[in-house]
């Protein structure tokens, strides 16, 4: 047996998302075989194999992964529709039409990122019906609506029984990470309203509730995603079980944000009275973005590629408690602890090194 067959094979889908991108640097760091799918392929990375095609397309798949043969597969992608009916048919339909595309491999484990509206509820009814006690567990059942997750869930289990694999899901909150163009991006989205208002010398404002600012919250590595998920490929105890994915402390965004706001040279401001959007703080950015990238020489002039707004306001702006229970992980084996200060300065500084933010 050659070194390249003795070695454990990866296909990584969404690898050019935040939690995707976290899991191929994991996996070549390991020594890994991987093969990165997308609909368009990343930079070029020594070691990475790449593979196109438009997940949603069953016969796409098919055709684009007829000679792959991975051991494991590692599941990040999703696409947002307009309902929740079609969230299913669409992201159900992906994880159904993946798993099938691969029939012929020898598949031993595939993981899956889904996230905590496992919990909270669908986008079309986010928070709005009973919901379980924080922190939440693992073992609490479904909610009685229509949900995406539960539909890729589904899907996996089926494949899993029928192609005869273990799987694990990974339930994650708010994602931290590196990605550019990435529709979830509270990390950089940060970055660039900070990078904003230093320029305009205004206040770095916090956007979002009082609930959020006083209230406990938990949010998520993608290097510690890639760790949970990694681990429970490989290991026995992380077969055929569903995971909370987070850093393994709270905090509150009082605390939190004229921290990261001295890390970003800008001058702190918290919640005053009423939530305060950054779509609406945000609104005329655009030509001021235009400026800052000529002034520091920075590489990305789009600001749509960069920040979030509408997503960094619906997560700052909830009116609800959220954090998860980690025990299940933690006694099965899985210990990895990330501080989420030293989460968001050491992504800043990777933001700066590659000149997306001054």
């Amino acid at each position: 047996m050659t070194d390249t067959e003795a070695r454990p094979s990866a296909l990584v889908v969404g690898a050019t998302g935040i939690a995707g991108g976290a899991i191929v640097d994991r996996l070549l760091a390991d020594g890994w075989s991987v093969t990165a799918l997308s609909r368009r392929p990343g930079p070029e990375r020594s070691g990475l194999r790449q593979v196109s095609a438009d997940l949603t397309s069953a016969t796409a798949l098919a055709e684009a992964l007829a000679d792959e043969h991975p051991t494991h597969v590692f599941f990040t992608a999703w696409a947002r529709q307009d309902t929740e009916a079609e969230n299913i048919r669409v992201n159900g339909g992906m994880v159904r039409d993946l798993l099938a595309a691969l029939s012929h491999a020898p598949v031993e484990h595939a993981a899956l990122m889904t996230g905590l509206k496992h919990y909270l509820g669908p986008f079309e009814a986010y928070g709005q019906g009973p919901m379980p006690d924080t922190p939440f567990h693992e073992d609490e059942p479904r909610l009685d609506v229509d949900n995406f997750y539960y539909a890729q869930e589904d899907e996996l289990f089926a494949a899993a029984e029928r192609q005869g694999f273990t799987w694990s899901v990974h339930r994650s909150h708010t994602v931290l990470g590196y990605a550019v163009g990435n529709a979830m991006n509270m990390g950089l989205t940060l970055a660039v309203q900070a990078a904003i208002c230093k320029h305009l010398g205004r206040p770095f404002v916090f956007p979002g509730s009082a609930t959020q600012w006083n209230g406990l919250v938990d949010v998520t590595d993608a290097t510690l995603l890639a760790d949970q998920m990694v681990w429970a490929s490989t290991t026995p105890e992380g077969a055929d079980q569903a995971f909370n994915t987070a850093n393994g402390d709270v905090f509150r965004w009082r605390w939190m944000w004229p921290r990261i706001a001295a890390d970003l040279g800008v001058e702190p401001e918290g919640f005053d009275t009423a939530p305060r959007p950054l779509e609406e703080q945000m609104v005329d950015a655009g030509p001021v973005w235009a400026e800052i990238v000529a002034e520091h020489g920075l590489v990305e002039p789009d600001l749509s590629r960069l920040a979030s707004w509408w997503h960094t306001d619906a997560d700052l702006g909830r009116d609800i408690e959220v954090l998860t229970d980690m025990s299940k992980s933690r006694l099965a084996g899985f210990t990895e602890h990330h501080r989420t200060l030293d989460s968001f300065t050491a992504l800043f500084e990777r933001y700066r090194a590659e000149r997306l933010i001054p």
